[in-house]
């Protein structure tokens, strides 16, 4: 887990950077905390919980345990450790995700944007196995379709957060 926070933040830190040096606007990926977004985050999570649901559903009785099952039961970690981690890649993730790739790639049509962003969030979590792929991208869709209705970040990183701490509980 801590060797995750550390790339997260390396390879954050050195996106920032690049970004910075070209003229990139970083206050726009800046996720501005605020009481409402803390409860909509609540909200998307809670909307990305039915929308996996619905996605996965059809498929769970055919498919044998899944790889993120098996990694989550055998987890012994702290909480500081999971909220640390939840924290760092959340945040990681939907800025890169929602805040640089989806919008930056609006130029081009919205699903191209959509689409690109997507496929990007579920290649890096193929490791859950195909239910887990599912789920993520029905997670996916619902922070990307408040993102672009919104231009609103942190709800999206909270809810992301709630996600990573959720099944270590």
């Amino acid at each position: 887990m801590l060797g995750l926070i550390g790339m997260e933040l390396v390879f954050g830190s050195i996106a920032l950077l690049v970004l910075y040096m070209r003229g990139y606007q970083l206050s726009s990926l800046y996720p501005g905390p605020t009481l409402a977004g803390f409860s909509l985050g609540i909200g998307l999570y809670l909307s990305s919980l039915v929308a996996s649901w619905i996605a996965v559903a059809p498929f769970v009785a055919s498919q044998p345990l899944q790889p993120i099952d098996t990694l989550v039961s055998n987890a012994s970690v702290s909480l500081t450790s999971i909220i640390a981690v939840a924290l760092v890649n959340g945040a990681y993730e939907e800025i890169f995700l929602l805040g640089f790739l989806l919008k930056g790639l609006r130029g081009y049509g919205l699903s191209l944007a959509l689409g690109v962003s997507l496929l990007v969030r579920v290649l890096y979590h193929l490791y859950q196995g195909p239910l887990g792929a599912v789920s993520v991208l029905a997670f996916g869709l619902v922070l990307s379709l408040y993102y672009v209705k919104s231009s609103s970040l942190f709800p999206a990183v909270f809810a992301h957060v709630i996600a990573d701490i959720i099944p270590f509980m």
